[in-house]
């Protein structure tokens, strides 16, 4: 426990400098486009409603979704970019995280700003044009000032959206105080969460105290409290704009390495892609090689950023780039799903594909082995006359798949429910009996350890996911990486990925990431445990 609290703090002031640059540049950007946006259509009714409904229009879609949908904008006028002005812009991390951010922040300050203002006392404003001053002077010396407090009210609930949404980041490649839960909940690591629930918390509350304590000035003309909540508040910010690099100037001389020397190690949001992640790290830095993750990336997000070269490489699955990438619906075995796809990754991407890495870690429905037993299901065709009266469960993407298609209009399957969990939590509502069958992975840990059967799958719905090693063009032409790398291909068995990622998963004796990654290749240099 000492470890892993160590461990935190000496992750948290990186992770807590890249949430406060996030959060401090979408509500510059934000109150900036906002406030001259509200007094706009303040003085132009008619746009008032269509620019009202317009900016609230945006609160509506999932803050994740709006993450998730910059990355392919971004990647089309990235292209554009390149291609006319010599410019390329990044589809990952900072970009699409600062344009989703801006536009959850603009709603309660142009809302605000349009009521403070339109709230201002009617008489006041007549008295002032009568005493002959502009349209622009009403506006800065009456309404404006008048209005000072319920604008700022919206900034106050401007700011704590940001940082609590800004925690929704690390899937589209950005590093923020969402690490620390994204690869919590999946690790099972309790401490880590706490530590990014507790370290976002405490900043909304800060920016908050610093931005109340501005408008309490200006509501009560208590000049000296605004001065000092006015400049801690510039400190913060300014200290956002800059606080990223200066974690790596004061952080160890090889973390400060950036550009061409540095590689960069994707994984995706579960436990086995962490402690492939760390190994591959390991075996470069093993070699010479400065190397760096970035984790916990949607499906989708890593693999356009190795295609783009924002990435070097990472571990995916044939089955995966078969059936979401190549569209295809056909069933084939193993050997010539992992020829096409190497074939296909080359001619269509220029990513290489390394080779295996000696396992499968395929969908498959799993019961509880009791269950099973009790009902005589030993195939998935043997559970289609009881499902009607069960409960499925999946992963957040299982139910949008290709395979689950597959599988249910092969089999006739109609589940009475079916409901999406995090992976973490999917094994132990079936364990817990929440759930009836669950689409499980066949190289989790947990299979064996919550008494599991994967239900046999006869007719091939389900396409092969042999664990494959891929790299960027560039990558693949450094001297040097693909040797460091070879030692991974075809070496790790399926029953030793299995007892990796249980080492993680499980309370019981329960390993971290990186004692995990050890052990793994401590296994594939043929070392005793």
């Amino acid at each position: 426990m000492t470890e892993n609290i160590r461990e935190q703090f000496e992750i948290l002031p990186a992770n807590l400098a890249n949430h406060l640059m996030i959060t401090v540049i979408p509500l510059v950007i934000g109150i900036g486009l906002s406030l001259p946006l509200a007094i706009y259509i303040v003085k132009h009714p008619r746009l008032r409603y269509p620019t009202l409904t317009a900016v609230s229009i945006v609160q509506t879609i999932p803050s994740l979704a709006l993450l998730a949908l910059m990355v392919p904008l971004l990647a089309v006028l990235g292209a554009i970019s390149a291609r006319w002005f010599g410019v390329e812009i990044s589809a990952l991390g900072f970009y699409p995280t600062v344009i989703a951010l801006t536009l959850y922040s603009m709603l309660p300050v142009v809302r605000n700003a349009v009521t403070g203002i339109l709230g201002v006392e009617p008489s006041l404003t007549e008295a002032a044009r009568g005493v002959g001053m502009t349209p622009r002077q009403v506006l800065w010396r009456v309404e404006l000032p008048l209005a000072a407090p319920v604008i700022i009210a919206g900034i106050r609930t401007a700011t704590v959206w940001v940082v609590g949404i800004a925690t929704l980041a690390t899937p589209v490649g950005q590093r923020c105080l969402g690490n620390y839960i994204f690869r919590g909940l999946q690790t099972r690591n309790w401490t880590a969460v706490l530590f990014g629930c507790v370290a976002a918390a405490v900043l909304a509350m800060l920016l908050d105290l610093l931005l109340g304590g501005v408008q309490r000035a200006v509501e009560k003309r208590r000049r000296a409290l605004g001065i000092i909540a006015g400049t801690i508040l510039a400190v913060v910010f300014v200290g956002g704009m800059i606080a990223p690099k200066a974690t790596r100037w004061f952080s160890r001389p090889e973390a400060a390495v950036t550009g061409e020397n540095v590689l960069l190690v994707g994984a995706k949001t579960f436990t086995e892609q962490y402690i492939l992640a760390t190994a591959i790290t390991d075996l470069l830095e093993g070699a010479g090689f400065t190397a760096r993750k970035k984790e916990s990336l949607g499906s989708t997000v890593v693999f356009d950023a190795l295609a783009n070269g924002e990435i070097d490489c990472y571990v995916d699955y044939t089955g995966t780039i078969w059936a979401n990438y190549m569209k295809r619906d056909t069933a084939a075995d193993a050997q010539t799903v992992l020829h096409e796809v190497t074939r296909w990754l080359r001619r269509e991407h220029g990513i290489r594909c390394l080779g295996p890495l000696g396992f499968e870690n395929a969908y498959a429905l799993a019961m509880r082995r009791s269950e099973a037993d009790r009902l005589h299901i030993r195939t998935i065709g043997d559970l289609a006359p009881h499902a009607p009266a069960m409960t499925i469960a999946g992963d957040y993407e299982f139910f949008g798949r290709p395979e689950w298609r597959r599988i249910r209009d092969d089999y006739k399957l109609h589940f009475a429910d079916q409901i999406s969990y995090d992976s973490t939590f999917m094994y132990e509502a079936l364990r817990d009996k929440e759930v009836d069958v669950i689409s499980a992975f066949t190289s989790d840990g947990r299979m064996a350890a919550y008494h599991l059967v994967v239900l046999a799958d006869p007719r091939h719905a389900i396409p092969p996911y042999d664990a494959v090693l891929l790299l960027s063009e560039s990558a693949a032409r450094r001297p040097g990486v693909v040797e460091a790398l070879s030692p991974l291909i075809r070496a790790i068995p399926v029953e030793v990925m299995r007892r990796a990622n249980a080492m993680v998963d499980r309370e019981q004796d329960k390993k971290t990431v990186d004692q995990a990654a050890r052990w793994l290749l401590n296994q594939v240099r043929g070392k005793a445990d």
